[in-house]
């Protein structure tokens, strides 16, 4: 499963990242992932909204990607922080077609 994990550095973070400006930080984020059976997709900084990071992983188990979430923000590295679950077109196409079975089951407002 696939999430999306975006947040700002908290102002410790950031003293610590300008301290040390050539530390990866997605060395940290692969490591932690890995540990909770997962695989690093992607991670990017981004500058909106203060100094901030957008990652992306993939996690068998969905009740990795909220642990993961929680050691991040109880670590004080980030806040702000949002987790979206994401999915694939193939994920996509899978809920469409439930729905699609649903749909007859359900009766909307004023029907």
């Amino acid at each position: 499963m696939h999430f999306c994990l975006t947040g700002q550095y908290t102002p410790r973070a950031l003293n610590n990242i300008l301290e040390n400006p050539t530390v990866n930080r997605s060395e940290a984020a692969k490591k932690l992932i890995e540990a909770a059976g997962g695989k690093l997709i992607s991670m990017y900084s981004t500058p909106a909204d203060g100094p901030g990071v957008l990652t992306i992983f993939d996690v068998p188990d969905p009740g990795a990607a909220p642990a993961i979430c929680g050691v991040v923000v109880a670590s004080g590295t980030l806040h702000n922080v949002k987790l979206t679950r994401l999915l694939t077109q193939d994920e996509v196409v899978q809920v469409r077609q439930k729905a699609s079975k649903l749909r007859a089951a359900y009766t909307p407002p004023g029907g």
